[in-house]
């Protein structure tokens, strides 16, 4: 596998493939000329069906038609799985609703795909390094160690640690993706990202407002993530797909923190107008729960050979809130007819 590997006749199965990272990868895939692409997703009632509009496809189906029909071989043959599918809600807490849908799915979805000879890539997530006090080294070998803060971020553990029993991820690709943020994010709630709730506060009211900090060592507004542009995302999973050396747990970040408050700042800054950040009370409930710091190291990553420079934050926010939110349009809204 090489750069070359996503042609116009590699066949691509993407689940999740409505939501946001999997329709920035439909996009991503329309631009390198794919469109031998099944995209699985629960569309429900969401407005998340207006990602696919734009983008080319080959087929549709939801999620619960799809384990059947991989068994029964209706789909045929993949080259790669793209498995982002799963219940990214880090306030959700239904426990075994989050097992099925994010560890079972997955397991089942992951064997098929070693069974067919089908290239595996899924989504981890960050949320699997908890407070950070076991560090946020995808090179960790003792991944048990890590304590997630939510189920959510447990759920994603329990499949990383099952692979690695099973010996899976000497084959497989999990991405510990970090603060994605960019467009077609819309449909996701409470779950979007401060750049898209924001904007919209900014636009009504001309504030955003940010979190208290209830640890002394950090000040309000400063407690940091890192944040990475969904194009980003997209460009770092497809390397690591169509890398053949690339094995295992890999961190997907920018490599830097930066402060809410620097992120505030860049969609004032974006958007031509005055800083202008209050601070609100975190919730009760999320404080034991709430991240104060993040940072992905991705030496491990840059070691395939991944040299493409990280957009910066401040380039970022500003392609996503000029050129997607103020005018309203989702990925693959340029793409030619």
């Amino acid at each position: 596998m090489s750069a070359s590997f996503f042609t116009p006749s590699t066949r691509i199965l993407i689940t999740g493939g409505a939501g946001f990272i999997g329709s920035a990868l439909a996009w991503e895939l329309n631009r390198r000329g794919c469109e031998r692409i099944v995209i699985a997703d629960f569309l429900g009632t969401s407005e998340k069906w207006r990602n696919l509009t734009p983008l080319r496809f080959e087929d549709y189906l939801e999620a619960d038609d799809l384990r059947p029909r991989l068994q029964s071989g209706a789909l045929g043959k993949f080259d790669v799985a793209l498995h982002l599918g799963a219940c990214s809600a880090t306030t959700e807490k239904d426990a075994t609703y989050l097992a099925r849908n994010n560890f079972e799915f997955t397991k089942d979805l992951a064997g098929w795909a070693l069974e067919n000879g089908t290239r595996f890539v899924y989504a981890s997530s960050a949320a699997t390094y908890g407070d950070g006090s076991a560090g946020m080294e995808d090179t960790l070998e003792e991944i048990s160690r890590l304590r997630p803060l939510n189920m959510y971020g447990y759920s994603k553990q329990l499949f990383d640690l099952y692979a690695q029993r099973r010996g899976w991820l000497d084959h497989l690709v999990g991405m510990k993706y970090f603060n994605v943020f960019g467009p077609n994010e819309d449909h996701k709630g409470d779950m979007r990202s401060l750049v898209h709730k924001s904007t919209a506060q900014v636009r009504e009211s001309g504030v955003i407002r940010l979190f208290k900090s209830h640890r002394p060592d950090f000040a309000d507004g400063e407690q940091k993530r890192d944040f990475l542009y969904v194009k980003d995302a997209v460009a770092i999973t497809l390397h690591l797909a169509a890398t053949a050396g690339a094995h295992g747990l890999y961190n997907v970040g920018s490599g830097e923190a930066h402060s809410w408050n620097q992120l505030a700042r860049a969609v004032f800054g974006a958007l031509g107008l005055p800083d202008h950040i209050e601070y609100i009370d975190m919730p009760e409930g999320l404080r034991g729960k709430y991240q104060y710091f993040t940072q992905a190291n991705i030496g491990k990553l840059r070691a395939t050979g991944y040299d493409r420079p990280i957009t910066p934050l401040a380039d970022a926010v500003k392609d996503y809130v000029t050129r997607y939110l103020v005018p309203d349009r989702r990925l693959g809204d340029e793409l030619p007819e």
